[in-house]
């Protein structure tokens, strides 16, 4: 593809809510551009953009797609993000990759869920957004209701600049409310676009939207609106740079109307993003942190050192394909460029465009473009590029932490062997997936932002490297600890016939304060056990404490005094006092009061204010204690403290009970005390991993 300047260059994001149509409309955008020769389909599986295996199976975008056009001399970059919280992360690096929201709202279903998260994303990154209502042929189509709730829940600067002309069936085309003329369509997806009269049903329509229209674009710039207010007109220049400067300065947002799948309302779309909204080096400069100095601005412009931030990295065909938005300067292939987030350099390769799975080379990429390149070492997805001599750091979104964990068991021996290669393929293209082993419970957990996650996860490590898996809940981490002080002997005494063991000790315990771990004294005096023992004696109750006696979990805030004991001069070893030590904690233990300890997390979660009631009902039913409560918009924020083992799979409930509008955060806050009646029953539960263990 040739070389666009800065200013010709466009890059939009297609957010909205899963099933809203994003895809359908860049299978538009590609076929009216001429890119593909036929109107790619999700439902027909003809899709360019949705190419995976999971997403063909699913019908939903799964991983952020990426699609160029030429429209009118200018080129188009288009992200489709996902539409589902599980892949939210994807949806937020593509965002902050593109220079405006094309954010997609279905007539039928107006304003769900994840519209309202993208709506805020786009609203912290301040980007202009522009607002499609899609699916206007499609059967309960009300343009109307979504206009309402676009304007009630999304922003009351969403203004209308089209009319659509019909409904459902009789959907053909829309009005242009600063123009006035009328555009319809054919049904055959051909986008055969015809200019006409405006329908006599929406000429009152029409006059009243363009008033609606022209009001605000006066509202927000003081001489537009004083000359507006005194003469009650402006000039067709006037309203024009009026609207642009309302829509780049997010006082407007306009929504516009459509249908994807049949090609409807797609080329006034394209015209409207070539021509009203901004070019890279219209937009601010870039914020970014100098190493190991302070932050610095950069200009958007090719005349600027090179600077890009990978915003998604993909396991492709011929290997590693990182993806990146070129923030400033120029790049060809073949160049050495800097990763400031390692301190390593990286070799640029040939640079390449991409639409969905196709990859081919391109020229030389200038600022505001979208290219690729394949097998960087050393540059995972938000990390920065930059000219090694004015290197520059980006500031990527932050990653929401997990909010589900599952324990990992390879089925077979063959599977165990090559999980590690597996699961590092996947982290390095999907940042939010965690890997670790659990220190206390050895669990080898995945963790992901939700079942779906982590079931795509699982199905891509068996359909990619041939490795099957089980999922199960993970184990809680409980700990053992003691409520009195208690003493016991310890005595270990074996003669077999020549040399035999001999180790007595006497130990007292004594619990200590939440968090203080572990502490062991030696008090002993007169050389009742030799010096050289003491350190058996030591590593023999550290030793048991990894199992305590009541469930087999870790023994925590206890201290432990050796105070007496006895030696024999032949008989006597480091093993031998080492069993003892052993022998006697176990024999104090049982004496010092034993209890359980489970882990409390801190969690915040963030509900819709009519489900916040119900929220609260089950927290308290899973021993939660809400430690406060705040409002944010339209959405109640809870603070709470909640055992571990009540909610170890809360993702999945609180979507349920929060028709997926819930989102919550939680974090490890300490340990406290099981409630005896429930000790019991996990006794019960971890018997008999503690039988096969000893």
């Amino acid at each position: 593809m040739k070389k666009f300047d800065v200013k010709d260059i466009r890059n939009v994001s297609l957010v909205g809510h899963k099933g809203c149509g994003k895809t359908s409309l860049g299978e538009a955008f590609l076929y009216v551009g001429r890119v593909t020769t036929r109107l790619g389909s999700v439902d027909d599986q003809t899709s360019t953009l949705d190419f995976e295996p999971a997403e063909i199976e699913r019908g939903m975008t799964i991983s952020s797609s990426l699609g160029y056009l030429e429209w009118k001399k200018h080129k188009i970059n288009f992200i489709d993000t996902p539409g589902d919280g599980n892949f939210s992360y994807d949806t937020r690096f593509s965002m902050a990759a593109a220079d405006a929201a094309l954010v997609v709202v279905s007539a039928p279903d107006g304003v769900e869920v994840q519209t309202e998260t993208v709506w805020d994303r786009a609203s912290d990154l301040q980007i202009p957004r522009v607002i499609f209502i899609n699916k206007m042929d499609r059967e309960r189509a009300n343009p109307d209701k979504a206009l309402d709730q676009i304007q009630s829940i999304l922003s009351n600067d969403a203004i209308p600049i089209q009319l659509p002309i019909g409904r459902e069936t009789s959907f053909e085309g829309i009005v242009d409310v600063l123009t006035g003329k009328a555009y319809r369509f054919p049904q055959d997806g051909s986008g055969d676009m015809k200019a006409g009269d405006v329908p006599a049903d929406l000429k009152d329509a029409l006059s009243k939207a363009r008033e609606a229209l022209i009001e605000k674009i006066a509202e927000n710039d003081e001489a537009l609106l004083e000359k507006y207010l005194d003469q009650g007109e402006l000039s067709e220049e006037e309203i024009a740079l009026g609207f642009s400067q309302a829509i780049r300065s997010r006082m407007l947002f306009p929504v516009l109307y459509g249908s994807a799948t049949h090609n409807i309302g797609v080329q006034p779309l394209l015209d409207f993003v070539t021509g009203l909204l901004p070019s890279p080096d219209e937009l601010p400069a870039v914020k970014g942190t100098i190493p190991g100095d302070s932050e610095a601005e950069r200009a958007r412009s090719e005349k600027e050192p090179f600077f890009a931030f990978v915003f998604k990295t993909v396991d492709a065909q011929g290997g590693i394909m990182s993806v990146f938005r070129i923030l400033s300067g120029q790049l060809a292939g073949d160049t050495q460029v800097l990763n400031p987030n390692t301190e390593t350099q990286e070799r640029i390769g040939s640079l390449l465009a991409v639409i969905g799975k196709k990859m081919e080379q391109t020229g030389d990429a200038v600022a505001g473009d979208i290219v690729a390149v394949l097998k960087l070492k050393k540059t995972p997805t938000g990390h920065t590029l930059c000219d090694k001599k004015n290197p520059l750091q980006f500031s990527a979104p932050e990653l929401p932490p997990p909010t589900i964990s599952y324990a990992l068991k390879p089925k077979t021996k063959g599977d165990e062997d090559k999980l590690g290669n597996c699961l590092n393929r996947l982290l390095a293209e999907d940042p939010t997936l965690r890997v670790g082993r659990h220190e206390d419970t050895h669990d080898f957990l995945l963790s992901g932002m939700g079942a779906t996650h982590i079931d795509i996860s699982v199905g891509r490590m068996k359909r990619r490297f041939g490795v099957d898996v089980n999922l199960e809940t993970p184990k809680v981490p409980y700990r053992e600890t003691i409520t009195r002080k208690a003493e016991a002997q310890g005595k270990h005494k074996r003669q077999t016939g020549g040399r035999g063991q001999y180790g007595d000790v006497w130990l007292e315990l004594s619990p200590l304060s939440r968090g203080e771990k572990f502490e062991f004294e030696n008090r002993i005096r007169g050389g009742v056990v030799p010096q050289q023992y003491i350190p058996a004696v030591e590593k023999g109750v550290v030793e048991t404490l990894q199992k305590g006696i009541l469930a087999g979990f870790p023994v925590v805030d206890i201290k432990v005094a050796l105070f007496d004991g006895s030696f024999h001069d032949v008989d006597s070893s480091e093993m031998a006092f080492k069993r003892a030590a052993s022998m006697g904690f176990k024999a104090s233990m049982e004496k010092a009061g034993p209890v359980l300890l489970e882990p409390i997390y801190n969690m915040e979660i963030i509900v819709p204010e009519d489900k916040m009631g119900d929220i609260i009902g089950d927290l308290n039913s899973r021993r939660g204690r809400v430690q406060g409560m705040d409002t944010k918009g339209r959405r109640s924020i809870i603070k709470t403290q909640v055992p571990l083992a009540e909610v170890l799979m809360y993702a999945p409930d609180l979507d349920s009970r929060t028709g997926g509008r819930g989102t919550f955060t939680m974090e490890f806050s300490h340990y406290q005390e099981v409630p005896h009646q429930l000790v019991e029953k996990v006794v019960a539960q971890n018997k008999p991993q503690k039988e096969e263990e000893d």
